[in-house]
């Protein structure tokens, strides 16, 4: 390899300062789906928990409460089996979800139905 390159690795990895991010963590949850749909949410229906918009094309993720407590908090950046490309955690579930996902699918009410419930692994990293 080249210099350049592993100079660049080491920054990405922290080689030689404490590194920006702990290991992966990754777990198996329920894999659903949602939309800005008024007969969905309470409330302004492209607004996520945190206040933040939602619109068609945005891969957001909705996460239930209990999966708060294990570091998938606003901001994380999560991986699902399956998919190529990441989704960033905007919203939450109702209260009475566990273990679960929800990928955002605007308003596109056809395509949620048609994904249904699937048991996925998804990955993320804990910032620390």
């Amino acid at each position: 390899m080249r210099p350049a390159t592993l100079l660049w690795l080491a920054v990405l990895f922290g080689a030689g300062t404490s590194a920006a991010f702990a290991a992966p963590r990754a777990r198996t949850v329920s894999v659903t789906a949602y939309n800005s749909l008024p007969r969905q949410t309470r409330g302004d229906p492209h607004r996520g928990a945190w206040g933040d918009h939602l619109y068609p094309g945005l891969r957001a993720l909705a996460v239930s409460p209990d999966l708060l407590r294990h570091g998938l908090r606003r901001g994380t950046r999560v991986f699902i089996q399956g998919f190529d490309r990441s989704f960033v955690v905007m919203d939450k579930t109702a209260a009475r979800l566990r273990n679960t996902v929800d990928i955002y699918m605007a308003e596109d009410y056809r395509r949620a139905r048609r994904w249904g419930r699937r048991r996925l692994r998804i990955r993320w990293y804990d910032a620390q």
